[in-house]
This record gives structure tokens, sequence and C-alpha cells, in this order.
């Protein structure tokens, strides 16, 4: 008998053919109200789930005594209780390095659309606003052989280095749980204390999870180390900064920018402060959304899926203390 998954993101038809070859599968089209009561009703028989940016909490993972696996379209995993699922043996999957390039040309998007004010100058033409050549009060800032700081040298992080070091002369320093040397060769880079780098860095960009100790870690004392000339990116995940103390700082000039792909809550309030900040470029967290990652991701997540649901450790376990293979 074929084992019983939900599914709760919609996947290509070679996709769906694969996980109906080998499951039984009962797909949820949307995540709103009705949706989630019917992925209620259907988690007492599941076995596996494969889905993305729902939190499945204890209270919903209780309805799902059968459950053997979880596969996240995703890299972060902060929508998962991993201490529950690793207490109930379930197998949790994510989709790393399919996304790292993608995500890092985003978090270089912002970089360049941020300093030299791509989108603020893009809406004055769009507009009829421009009425002749661009003075002084609408420069921007150059991006070539300034200083990058990367906070959470991680893959994503590595690979924002690798853009900013050959591509654009860009000394950079980084910030991170250890010090990695082979980046520190290969890039030059330079490990610097937290403080040290958001006094030091022209551009400080954030690629670090988010976790109990990384949420918060930006806020109002962070902004004000930082110079005024200082463009802030985020790449990573909202709850990592404070977002009241970004909007001050912005508003205070005490730092040039920001470019966010990322917000303490999203989809972003439409009356958010941030959106009224002409020194702001702001995105739908769409730091791996192209048709080639996405496809990549949700493959990944299938064969995780998969191999967990057939006795095999998927090749992207998260809780690998759950595994009794």
């Amino acid at each position: 008998m074929k084992k019983q998954v939900v599914l709760y993101k919609k996947l290509s038809p070679l996709l769906m053919a694969r996980l109906h070859e080998h499951t039984e599968v009962t797909l949820i089209d949307n995540l709103n109200p009705e949706g989630l009561a019917q992925l209620r009703e259907a988690l007492p028989r599941a076995h596996g789930l494969l889905g993305a940016s729902l939190k499945l909490d204890a209270e919903l993972l209780d309805l799902a005594p059968n459950l053997e696996a979880i596969a996240s379209v995703s890299v972060g995993v902060d929508n998962y209780d991993i201490d529950y699922l690793t207490e109930r043996r379930i197998l949790l999957s994510n989709t790393p390095d399919v996304l790292t390039e993608t995500t890092a040309d985003t978090g270089f998007a912002l970089i360049l659309a941020t300093a030299r004010r791509v989108v603020e100058l893009a809406n004055m033409v769009r507009s009829g606003q421009w009425k002749r050549n661009i003075g002084p009060a609408h420069f921007g800032t150059d991006v070539h052989g300034k200083t990058l700081g990367i906070i959470g040298m991680g893959r994503i992080g590595e690979a924002l280095a690798q853009r900013g070091h050959f591509g654009f002369g860009m000394p950079v320093i980084y910030h991170s749980h250890s010090a990695k040397p082979a980046v520190e060769q290969r890039f030059n880079a330079q490990y610097r204390s937290l403080p040290e780098l958001l006094q030091q860095a022209d551009f400080i960009c954030l690629t670090l999870p988010l976790t109990a100790e990384t949420e918060g870690l930006i806020g109002a004392e962070e902004f004000a180390l930082m110079r005024p000339e200082s463009i802030f990116i985020n790449i990573s995940r909202g709850k990592v900064v404070d977002e009241a103390a970004l909007i001050e700082a912005l508003r205070a000039g005490q730092i040039r920018g920001a470019g966010l792909d990322v917000f303490e809550r999203e989809p972003l309030d439409p009356d958010s402060p941030l959106l009224t900040l002409n020194n702001v470029v702001a995105t739908p967290h769409m730091g791996s959304a192209t048709h080639e990652t996405r496809e990549a991701m949700a493959t990944c997540a299938v064969d995780n899926l998969l191999m967990a649901l057939a006795g095999k450790r998927p090749k992207n376990l998260v809780n690998a203390s759950a595994w009794q293979g």
C-alpha cells in the first residue's frame, strides 16, 4: 500500500507524476482558512508532508500520529519546532545549495539598486518627472571598490563575497560564529567583530539564518554604529532586524539606505513606513524566485521526501539525531 503524502505547495506536472507514482497525494491548493481546514482533516492519514511558508507547530502536528517525514521547500527551517520533530522521530529536510547562487544574485541586485537609486529614479522617469539632466540631488554612490561587510558567512555569504571581490573589486570583511580560513584565502576576506564590521563596512549584508540567537540581532545600538554613508541589505530573515529601529535609522539619516527582501511580517503591510522612504528598495521575498531555482528546490524536496518514506536517509536531513537507520 502506498504511503499518504499531504502536499501544500503546487508542483510541476513532472514532479506531481513522480509523487503519484510512489505515494497517494492529497493536494492543498491554498493556505487560506478553507485550505488550512482541509490540511487539518488530512493530517491524521499523513505519512509525509511537503510544502513551504507554513508554520507547523506541535498543536498542528499532533493531528498527524503517522507522520514520518517533512520536506520543506526552503533553506530556512524557522517554521519548524526541531526539538519536537526529533522527539517524535519525524525527519525534517530542506533544500540548501540549489538556491545559493540565485539568492546571492538577489542580494547584489539590492546592493546595486539601493546604491544607484535605481527604483527611485526609474519611477521618476515613468511618472514623467524627468525634465532635465539629473544633478547631485539624484546622484547615487559607487559600489565598485567599496567595503562589503557580510554578517553570516555560509553558502550565500560566500556567493555574495565572490561577486563583490571578483566582480566589483570590493574588500570583504565578515562576521560569523567562527572564522573561515578558506573564505579568507579565496576572497582576501578579513574577520571582524560585529561592532567593527558595522563601523567599517560601506555595504552591510545579512545572510544568516533566523535562530533564537540571531532574532533581533540588529537593533538601535547596531544602527547607531553604522556610518551615514552605509547601506544596509537584508536577504536573510526579517526578524533578525528590529524593523522599528531600522525605520528610525533611515529617517534620521544614520544610514544612507536599505535594500530589503525580507520583513518582520510578510507580506509587508501596505501602510508600512518603509514604503514611504525613497531610500528603501523593498522586494517581496524574491531571493530564490526564478523558474529554474524554484523547480530545483521542489525537485530536491521531492527527492528528500521519497527517500525518507522509503526508509533511506534524506540527503538534506536537518535533524540528524532523529535518524534511526
